[in-house]
Protein backbone atom coordinates (compact mmCIF):
# COMPACT_ATOMS: atom_id res chain seq x y z
CA UNK A 1 0.00 0.00 0.00
CA UNK A 2 1.16 3.21 -0.74
CA UNK A 3 1.52 6.43 1.58
CA UNK A 4 0.42 9.57 1.10
CA UNK A 5 3.97 11.16 -0.24
CA UNK A 6 4.15 8.33 -2.89
CA UNK A 7 0.43 9.27 -4.12
CA UNK A 8 0.93 12.94 -4.59
CA UNK A 9 4.62 12.39 -6.32
CA UNK A 10 2.25 10.07 -8.95
CA UNK A 11 -0.74 12.55 -8.41
CA UNK A 12 1.95 15.12 -10.12
CA UNK A 13 3.92 12.78 -12.51
CA UNK A 14 0.17 12.17 -14.25
CA UNK A 15 -1.18 15.74 -13.87
CA UNK A 16 2.09 16.99 -15.63
CA UNK A 17 2.10 14.83 -18.45
CA UNK A 18 -1.92 15.37 -19.04
CA UNK A 19 -1.41 19.15 -19.10
CA UNK A 20 1.54 18.32 -22.05
CA UNK A 21 -0.92 16.66 -23.88
CA UNK A 22 -3.64 19.02 -23.72
CA UNK A 23 -1.83 21.78 -24.38
CA UNK A 24 -0.36 19.57 -27.76
CA UNK A 25 -4.06 18.95 -28.62
CA UNK A 26 -4.84 22.38 -28.67
CA UNK A 27 -1.91 23.10 -30.69
CA UNK A 28 -3.05 20.71 -33.02
CA UNK A 29 -6.66 22.15 -33.61
CA UNK A 30 -5.24 26.14 -34.04
CA UNK A 31 -2.56 24.24 -36.43
CA UNK A 32 -5.48 22.43 -37.94
CA UNK A 33 -8.10 25.21 -38.13
CA UNK A 34 -5.32 27.78 -39.93
CA UNK A 35 -6.26 28.80 -43.04
CA UNK A 36 -2.70 29.98 -44.29
CA UNK A 37 -1.91 26.51 -45.12
CA UNK A 38 -3.37 26.31 -48.97
CA UNK A 39 -1.63 25.51 -51.28
CA UNK A 40 -2.45 25.92 -54.55
CA UNK A 41 -0.12 22.92 -55.59
CA UNK A 42 -1.76 19.26 -55.73
CA UNK A 43 2.02 17.86 -54.57
CA UNK A 44 1.90 19.97 -51.57
CA UNK A 45 -1.36 19.59 -50.87
CA UNK A 46 -1.00 15.98 -51.03
CA UNK A 47 2.20 16.64 -48.41
CA UNK A 48 0.44 18.63 -45.99
CA UNK A 49 -2.55 15.70 -46.00
CA UNK A 50 -0.36 13.17 -45.19
CA UNK A 51 1.19 15.17 -42.16
CA UNK A 52 -2.14 15.83 -40.95
CA UNK A 53 -3.45 12.57 -41.15
CA UNK A 54 -0.10 11.21 -39.31
CA UNK A 55 -0.39 14.11 -36.54
CA UNK A 56 -4.14 13.20 -36.14
CA UNK A 57 -3.12 9.29 -35.71
CA UNK A 58 -0.20 10.62 -33.35
CA UNK A 59 -3.12 12.75 -31.16
CA UNK A 60 -6.05 9.86 -31.45
CA UNK A 61 -2.92 7.86 -29.30
CA UNK A 62 -2.38 10.72 -27.32
CA UNK A 63 -5.98 10.97 -26.58
CA UNK A 64 -6.41 7.45 -25.49
CA UNK A 65 -3.96 8.05 -22.92
CA UNK A 66 -5.32 11.06 -21.73
CA UNK A 67 -8.40 8.96 -20.69
CA UNK A 68 -5.97 6.27 -19.02
CA UNK A 69 -4.35 8.76 -17.10
CA UNK A 70 -7.57 10.24 -16.17
CA UNK A 71 -8.74 6.92 -14.89
CA UNK A 72 -5.40 6.61 -12.70
CA UNK A 73 -5.97 10.21 -11.39
CA UNK A 74 -9.47 8.79 -10.51
CA UNK A 75 -7.45 5.70 -8.68
CA UNK A 76 -5.70 7.60 -6.81
CA UNK A 77 -8.92 9.50 -5.45
CA UNK A 78 -10.70 5.96 -4.52
CA UNK A 79 -7.38 4.49 -3.69
CA UNK A 80 -6.95 1.77 -5.95
CA UNK A 81 -3.77 3.22 -7.59
CA UNK A 82 -1.15 1.15 -7.82
CA UNK A 83 -3.22 -2.33 -7.05
CA UNK A 84 -3.49 -4.96 -9.80
CA UNK A 85 -6.83 -5.05 -11.22
CA UNK A 86 -6.52 -8.73 -11.65
CA UNK A 87 -4.25 -10.42 -8.58
CA UNK A 88 -5.22 -7.33 -6.31
CA UNK A 89 -1.35 -7.12 -5.36
CA UNK A 90 0.63 -4.45 -5.44
CA UNK A 91 2.16 -2.91 -9.00
CA UNK A 92 5.56 -2.77 -8.31
CA UNK A 93 6.53 1.92 -7.42
CA UNK A 94 9.52 0.87 -10.73
CA UNK A 95 6.64 -0.31 -12.87
CA UNK A 96 4.38 2.54 -11.85
CA UNK A 97 7.40 5.01 -12.39
CA UNK A 98 8.08 4.01 -15.63
CA UNK A 99 4.01 3.49 -16.55
CA UNK A 100 2.03 5.20 -14.29
CA UNK A 101 -1.54 4.60 -15.59
CA UNK A 102 -0.74 0.56 -15.85
CA UNK A 103 -3.41 -1.53 -14.06
CA UNK A 104 -1.58 -4.39 -13.92
CA UNK A 105 1.56 -5.90 -11.90
CA UNK A 106 4.14 -7.47 -14.22
CA UNK A 107 3.12 -10.98 -13.52
CA UNK A 108 -0.31 -10.53 -14.52
CA UNK A 109 0.63 -8.06 -17.62
CA UNK A 110 3.00 -10.93 -18.73
CA UNK A 111 0.68 -13.65 -18.42
CA UNK A 112 -2.05 -11.35 -20.79
CA UNK A 113 0.85 -10.29 -23.18
CA UNK A 114 2.03 -14.71 -23.74
CA UNK A 115 -1.92 -14.86 -24.08
CA UNK A 116 -2.64 -12.72 -27.02
CA UNK A 117 0.23 -13.65 -28.42
CA UNK A 118 -0.77 -17.32 -29.01
CA UNK A 119 -3.68 -16.02 -30.20
CA UNK A 120 -1.97 -13.88 -33.00
CA UNK A 121 -2.90 -10.60 -31.46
Amino acid sequence: MMDQEDLEYFRGLLQDQLDELIEEAIKTVNGMTNLKDTFPDPTDRAALETDRNFLLRIRDRERKLIEKIKEALDRIDNGTFGICEVCGRDIGEERLKVRPVTTRCIDCKKEQEAREKTRGL
